[in-house]
């Protein structure tokens, strides 16, 4: 079922095509300077995984894969639903380092995904894995990683308002 509500007497502060300017503004935006504060590189995800390769996370265990064979080389691919495991795969494949890392821009189509304001069948995100040590695991690391990510965040929403003042986003 559909969920979808737009709020009563809601008006749109951007026309179409300056929203969609705006996100991609964001998008590079943030790119930059989370890639900078997290010491992260981009590595550029698979759209779809050889269904034997054990990559495509299920997520919850229920979804269904949109699957499709593949004829001239003799297999099966499925859209990947997470990155999850192909991230690790990732930072081993491409020799990170610890205290570096990687981020990608996943697109992907989850079909039984239940749509509301902030779920699609469509799935453009960003993920991003890296590699800490045993003793990295604890409070104030976390602390550190997350400062890093709102720092990234204002700053971003900081340089958008700059391109579009009429945004009044108060982080």
């Amino acid at each position: 079922m559909n969920k979808v509500i737009l709020p009563q007497g809601y008006s749109p502060v951007l026309n179409s095509y300056d929203l969609q300017r705006a996100i991609a503004l964001t998008k590079d935006i943030f790119q930059q300077e989370f890639t900078e504060n997290l010491q992260l590189k981009r590595v550029s995800a698979p759209l779809f995984v050889k269904s034997s390769s054990g990559l495509n996370d299920d997520l919850t265990g229920k979804e269904r894969a949109v699957s499709f064979d593949i004829p001239d080389v003799g297999t099966n691919a499925q859209v990947v639903h997470s990155l999850a495991k192909w991230k690790r795969l990732a930072l081993k494949r491409y020799n990170f380092s610890v205290g570096n890392g990687l981020y990608t821009d996943m697109n992907a189509i989850r079909r039984d995904e239940e749509l509301d304001n902030f779920h699609s069948i469509y799935v453009d995100q960003w993920d991003w894995e890296k590699i800490i040590t045993a003793e990295n695991r604890n409070l104030d690391y976390l602390k550190l990683i997350v400062n890093a990510i709102v720092k990234a965040i204002c700053a971003t929403n900081d340089r958008l308002h700059v391109r579009y003042p009429q945004l009044k986003t108060q982080l």
